[in-house]
């Protein structure tokens, strides 16, 4: 195994935990490593691929704790604007689209870090807009969290309601975007690697806090908005 190949499967490990113990975080750690690996385009299609499982894994355990109402509020205008997002996207600079979209998800992770309540968040439009961003990002480089992860940690959900939520969101996203930008089977050191991370996660999250997942969630957001500016090329 190479070094690229043992750090992307390094980080499936650790985002597959991330995922499990907070509802989002793996496409944000994993992504990079194995676009860098792969290529842009199989490295976003491996990236959907392993998602699906990051979210499922957890999510056949936490199902009954999933808000249905409010997956259903930001699934919509996900759904609807992936296509969208694809066809729009094609034909601009996905560098500068993933420089902008790093630098606002880095503004208000830390509007929210300092304890910003954003009213217009807890609106419909607020679903929307974050579901929107959520679905042009995904398309440009499989990392459409930081969006639902801001949505949520404002939120205020319970913990496990938080994690289910997520996960079921991300799920569905994910088979969606995957039908439009193409589906690639993961490896299976990189499959073996997501199941230990997510096993490892899903025994710690019982114990985290409301305060430590929200605080997962913008760490992790955070991390991933980093990794979009300092990637884009």
């Amino acid at each position: 195994m190479t070094g690229p190949d043992a750090l992307a499967v390094a980080a499936v490990a650790l985002g597959a935990f991330a995922q499990a113990a907070t509802g989002m975080g793996f496409s944000l750690i994993a992504a990079p490593a194995l676009i860098a690996a792969l290529g842009p385009h199989r490295g976003v299609a491996t990236v959907l691929a392993l998602a699906l499982l990051a979210s499922l894994l957890p999510l056949s355990r936490d199902w009954r704790h999933i808000r249905p109402r409010d997956t259903g509020r930001l699934l919509v205008p996900t759904l609807l604007g992936t296509p969208v997002a694809a066809w729009l996207l094609s034909a601009v600079d996905t560098r500068l689209l993933a420089i902008a979209a790093g630098a606002g998800v880095l503004a208000g992770v830390t509007l929210l870090a300092c304890g910003l309540r954003s009213a217009f968040l807890q609106r419909p439009a607020g679903a929307r807009i974050s579901g929107l961003a959520s679905a042009g990002l995904n398309v440009i480089g499989g990392v459409g969290g930081p969006p639902i992860g801001l949505y949520a940690a404002n939120a205020g959900w319970p913990p496990r309601q938080a994690r289910a939520t997520l996960h079921a969101f991300f799920l569905v996203q994910n088979v969606a975007t995957a039908a439009v930008v193409g589906f690639v089977l993961p490896s299976w050191p990189a499959v073996a690697a997501l199941a230990a991370g997510a096993a490892t996660g899903m025994a710690l999250s019982p114990r985290l806090s409301l305060t430590a997942t929200r605080n997962g969630v913008l760490a992790v957001s955070c991390v991933g908005a980093l990794a979009l500016i300092g990637t884009a090329r």
